[in-house]
């Protein structure tokens, strides 16, 4: 067998087909892309899409991932395309000629055979439930109605898929090493013996079992499988754990689970595996740990804990990864959340440069340098990110163009800025967008208002508290807020400028002066119109703050369920949901004994 490692791109197509094992080099095709070699694993896998459905799939997964980072109608179309004939490939009983070869050859030992079989057919089943992901994900770009029904439907069907999967697998396992520990326990047993017991057993039962059926899958294969379904397995698990409440009751009439300590054991035994999707899962518990975890985190132990872990899965695979953009902006997501702000600029700016031919890739490290730099109170630097990110990105120009805005007039460029507030209504396209409809109101009292440049950098601390960045701040930038804030009049956003002060006095430790501003943000009704989620927030914030204390634990609590049930229809309302979900499932997990 041909070691795919040593092949040159160049060398691939004089190999001999029959000499390769898929599945070390899919692997190696992720690898390359994650090392920042795109257009060679695409070629990779490209030249061998025929060869099988794991090679099918890898060319498909490179499709798909190139549509969704340009957005581009074109290639989404063909990702779907592709997808759609590897889901074709895999409910084939045709896999190929090469395929067809191999398996003749095979077929001299039916256990031998049994095992192939059992693999193939696990295999596919596999990629078929991927491909409906990615299937499904296209199909909720299109923010439709029946998009989103269809997209559900499709994913119903491949956590079906990956749940049956998963299960069959690990009692395979259970059923390997049964017969492993037998085995040792008997060695004077002769293999005749041992396969006319088997066979005894096997015909005692009208339905054996498949660890009795198929002793022609070996332990390596099994692990390998075990991963492969482990991805989306975990993955399902994952991110159902983080639906906010109100949304759970369509969750489980889908028939999703959601349970975030399975999820993540899942994706941790898929990135260890052999499979291809082990660096992808592995950037799966990397962006768990990073940028959901720190999003949605009650309390700072959530969050080292999280880091350590991240920190632990980054020098692991230094040596693998050594150029890897992702991993370098995983890095200094790390470096940022540790408020080592000036590290974590460096780590940005160097995968923005590794991912030189990667345009997607650099414009999530231009967002995160714009945040840095506003989390620094470099305005300058942060509309100059942001600016770019206007111009090339398809994401949301209308939420790039309000950060354009903001920061250029926090600068003291008003005129500049007020030009650009003009463009967030024109650039406003995706009505059901929380951040979109939030960046539209907000441009829009801005330019309606006397436009200052203290009304520009409270907009900037308003986005920075919104996205959890206030504890990367420094003191002496916190301090700084501060006064900025302290100095503001209008009576319009008082509101807002005491939840603000609140939350800085939480970053600064003074819990007293926080308490205060939050209480005081809470009552306000002058601002409630213009800032329609500064009460429900304040309610939240108070109770986060009073569930530190066993004295006024019970009020906290009380002060969340206010939060929760008596506001609607504000700005971020999923948002603030999901952060008291997790609150209030923190609470019930420290007071069980």
């Amino acid at each position: 067998m041909a070691d795919p490692g040593e092949a040159a791109p160049g060398s691939f197509e004089e190999e001999k087909p029959e000499r390769i094992n898929d599945a070390e080099m899919a692997l190696k095709g992720i690898n390359m892309l994650l090392n920042n070699g795109f257009k060679e694993s695409d070629e990779l896998f490209r030249t061998y899409r025929n060869y099988s459905p794991l090679m099918s799939f890898g060319a498909s997964f490179v499709s798909f991932l190139n549509a969704m980072m340009t957005f581009e109608e074109e290639k989404m179309q063909m990702a779907f395309e592709d997808l759609k004939a590897t889901e074709r490939l895999c409910e084939s009983e045709n896999t190929g000629v090469i395929e067809t070869i191999k398996n003749k050859l095979k077929r001299s030992m039916d256990t031998q055979r049994s095992g192939v079989a059992a693999v193939d057919r696990l295999q596919r089943q596999i990629i078929i439930a991927d491909c409906q992901v990615y299937l499904a994900i296209l199909s909720f770009i299109k923010q439709e109605l029946s998009a989103y029904i269809k997209g559900g439907w499709i994913l119903r069907k491949a956590w079906k898929m990956y749940n049956k999967c998963y299960n069959d697998i690990t009692h395979l396992q259970e059923g390997s090493k049964r017969r492993a520990s037998e085995q040792e326990a008997t060695p004077s047993s002769s293999p005749s013996s041992s396969s006319v017991r088997s066979s005894q057993s096997s015909s005692s039962s009208p339905e054996p079992s498949h660890s009795q059926r198929l002793d022609g899958i070996s332990p390596e294969a099994l692990d390998r499988l075990k991963g492969s379904a482990s991805f989306g397995y975990g993955l399902f698990h994952l991110c159902i754990s983080m639906v906010p409440p109100h949304l759970l009751k369509i969750v489980n009439l889908l028939g999703f689970p959601g349970d975030r300590l399975q999820g993540l054991s899942a994706l941790t035994y898929a990135s260890e595996s052999k499979d291809m999707k082990a660096p992808l899962a592995t950037l799966a518990l990397l962006w768990y740990h990073t940028v959901v975890q720190p999003f949605f985190a009650l309390n700072g132990t959530d969050i080292q804990m999280g880091l350590m872990e991240a920190k632990s899965i980054l020098q692991q695979r230094e040596a693998l990864y050594p150029n890897s953009s992702l991993f370098m902006f995983f890095r200094g997501r790390v470096q940022r959340l540790e408020c080592q702000i000036s590290s974590a600029l460096t780590s940005f700016n160097d995968a923005l440069h590794l991912a030189s031919e990667q345009r997607e890739i650099q414009h999530i490290c231009l967002y995160e340098i714009g945040w840095c730099s506003m989390i620094e109170l470099n305005y300058r630097e942060s509309y100059r990110a942001f600016e770019r990110l206007k111009a090339e990105s398809r994401w949301s120009q209308c939420y790039y163009a309000y950060l354009t805005a903001v920061c250029q007039g926090a600068t003291g460029d008003l005129e500049g800025a007020a030009v650009v507030f003009k463009d967030v209504q024109r650039l406003f396209a995706r009505k059901n967008n929380q951040i979109e409809l939030f960046s539209l109101k907000r441009a829009e009292k801005l330019r309606s208002s006397s436009l200052s440049r203290e009304h520009c950098i409270l907009s900037v601390i308003e986005i920075l508290y919104l996205w959890k960045a206030l504890p990367n701040c420094s003191t002496a930038n916190l301090q700084t807020m501060t006064q900025v804030l302290q100095a503001i009049e209008d009576a319009s956003c008082a509101g807002l400028k005491n939840l603000l002060l609140g939350a800085i006095s939480k970053c600064l430790l003074s819990t007293k002066d926080a308490i205060q501003y939050f209480q005081l943000a809470a009552r306000d009704e002058v601002g409630r119109l213009s800032n329609s989620y500064v009460q429900p927030y304040s309610c939240y914030e108070l109770g986060c703050v009073l569930l530190n204390s066993p004295e006024s634990a019970g009020k906290g609590r009380m002060l969340l369920l206010q939060a929760k049930e008596n506001y609607t229809g504000y700005d971020f309302e999923n948002r603030l949901h999901v952060r008291i979900h997790s609150a209030l499932a923190s609470l019930k997990a420290t007071s069980q004994p």
